[in-house]
């Protein structure tokens, strides 16, 4: 699946994955009416308004773009429904054709994780059959039981062709509370980006450069990230913080490789709420999805303007 990622980025020229993080006040009006209107001002309701904001974006934005990354907990907080919608989203990228990256953040001891990653990589088996869960393609894991979290989802990333982005330098303000902290002159996050390169070599596809464990490096950071692509040379980067919380393409270009590959940005809000934006304003919440696509074309043009400068 690494492979085919870095396909569908060199095919649309944008290395960018789309957050679908949907949350209520995000949501057009006549969207949320509608679904109540169906469903009442319940779980049900805000699930079927959730899901059909994400069709409209997915359906408008899905030939620009390699990749979607929807953040379970926007869906988890609607209980069971917010987790059917989560389900729709994911079978419905897919069935567009984009690579799924399901944003679980998950990581245990050893049977926990191995769990999660079969709920969310693999298939769990029940009697003589086998099924998939929620069938994502990528899911994104925190390092911080070390080995006994990440080697599970590595093994059904083995299985399964699948891979896994773990949390290395995070784009939050607070994140240097505990990544900057110093150990034996090195800081926590390039220790970090080390044991997952060393991770990485035990997972490399059979063709390709780039192993089936990325990592999670914000774009907030850009030194660190610099320093980072050095020590994980081949290691996909997920890129978060662009637009939104300040990142903007100049800042991006030392997480990319040589090739041009090595890194795939993501935006949430600043593409699925772009409507509420003052430069999209003008098309109005009927038209929200159509501000997604020209804000996901904008972010485009950004990033190339500044890999062609590089």
């Amino acid at each position: 699946m690494i492979n085919v990622l870095n396909e569908k980025i060199q095919k649309t020229g944008a290395p960018i994955v789309v957050g679908l993080d949907p949350m209520m006040k995000f949501v057009p009006e006549y969207i949320k009416e509608q679904a109540f209107k169906e469903h009442g001002e319940t779980l049900e309701g805000a699930a079927e308004a959730i899901w059909q904001y994400n069709k409209g974006i997915v359906d408008a934005i899905y030939d620009l773009i390699p990749a979607v990354k929807p953040q379970v907990a926007m869906y988890e907080q609607f209980g069971i429904p917010g987790m059917m919608a989560f389900k729709k989203t994911v079978d419905y990228c897919r069935e567009k054709g984009l690579v799924v990256i399901g944003d679980i953040k998950r990581g245990d001891i050893g049977s926990t994780s191995e769990a999660y990653a079969v709920g969310h990589l693999g298939k769990v088996q029940v009697g003589s059959k086998a099924f998939y869960g929620f069938d994502e393609d990528f899911v994104t894991v925190n390092p911080y039981l070390g080995s006994d979290g990440v080697k599970p989802f590595m093994k059904i990333c083995g299985q399964e062709k699948k891979g896994i982005f773990v949390l290395v330098k995070t784009s939050n303000p607070s994140s240097g509370e505990f990544q900057d902290r110093l150990i034996d002159g090195k800081p926590l996050y390039e220790l970090v980006g080390e044991q997952v390169a060393a991770w990485g070599s035990e997972c490399m596809p059979e063709q390709g450069n780039y192993s089936y464990v990325g990592a999670v490096v914000g774009a907030t950071y850009p030194e660190q990230g610099k320093l980072l692509r050095k020590v994980m040379p081949h290691t996909l980067i997920l890129v978060p913080g662009y637009g939104a919380q300040g990142g903007k393409g100049a800042d991006l270009v030392h997480f990319f490789n040589e090739d041009g590959l090595g890194a795939i940005i993501n935006s949430s809000r600043g593409i699925i709420a772009a409507y509420q934006q003052e430069q999209y304003a003008h098309f109005g919440e009927k038209n929200y999805a159509d501000a997604s696509r020209a804000a996901v074309l904008a972010m485009r043009e950004d990033i190339a303007t500044a890999l062609q400068a590089k």
